[in-house]
């Protein structure tokens, strides 16, 4: 198929909208969740019988999704977790996944605004942050398949499901994004406790990515440079910062007001 067809366009936007999730508790969940589509069923055909594997074959029959057997190696390679997929893995189709140069094409719409995560790596943090993205009027999350944490149960308990119908852009390069961001049109914003310019002071409008650092490091040097602007929350009581997520929030319901 030619790379610049329609059809693989279509059918590369399609499994980019695709997250693999492991583990039979976290599959029921999921493969029970009407407002989650699902694609295929991954299973190891060692495994033994029981009860909890029956529901979730059962339910992805329900659903029509593929269900396909494979050799434990083989269903490793799918999950990427061989110690905890507990032979079970699943593909869900998450609508409000899209690749950020998928998302750009179609133009940035005005007074659009997003977080971007810069190696934060806790994954109850990420999970947290996309609950707080997911309530907010924000346009969506910036979050990079390389250096942050993985989308993996973790993350989808401590989001408490919202991971399934958040707007998420994924990229390979945080940096190659947010250049891309910037050069059509959007101002990128640091979130740096050592700014000179306070959250209250900056405009609230426009076209937005504030981008928020790693839980002990901060914003990387590589991203700070592609800032506009760097920007902090001020503190009282000698407080040198707060927990990434709970900045995420502020940031997020900032749009509010």
């Amino acid at each position: 198929m030619p790379t610049d067809s329609p059809e693989y366009t279509k059918r590369k936007q399609f499994f980019n909208q695709l997250l693999t999730i492991y583990g039979r508790k976290p599959c029921l969940e999921a493969i029970t969740d009407k407002n989650v589509d699902i694609f295929r069923l991954h299973l190891a055909d060692s495994n033994k019988s029981a009860k909890i594997l029956d529901d979730i074959t059962s339910q992805a029959s329900k659903r029509g999704a593929e269900i396909l057997y494979h050799d434990k190696k083989a269903l490793s390679r799918i999950s990427k977790n061989s110690k905890q997929d507990q032979g079970v893995a699943l593909d869900l189709v998450l609508k409000g996944f899209k690749e950020h140069t998928d998302y750009l094409a179609e133009g940035i719409p005005e007074n659009a605004q997003f977080i971007a995560l810069d190696k934060v790596t806790n994954p109850q943090n990420v999970g947290m942050i996309i609950r707080s993205v997911c309530a907010s009027p924000l346009a969506g999350l910036i979050l990079p398949r390389n250096g942050c944490a993985k989308l993996d149960s973790l993350v989808i308990k401590a989001s408490a499901g919202t991971l399934f119908r958040a707007n998420i852009l994924r990229c390979d390069s945080l940096t190659d994004c947010l250049l891309d961001f910037k050069n059509a049109g959007a101002n990128i914003v640091g979130l740096d406790c050592n700014a000179k310019t306070s959250l209250s002071d900056y405009p609230n409008r426009g076209r937005q990515v504030f981008i928020l650092g790693n839980e002990t490091e901060g914003l990387s040097n590589a991203c700070e440079k592609i800032c506009n602007q760097t920007i902090k929350i001020p503190m009282r009581n000698k407080v040198e910062s707060l927990n990434v997520a709970i900045t995420a929030g502020i940031i997020a319901f900032r749009t509010f007001y």
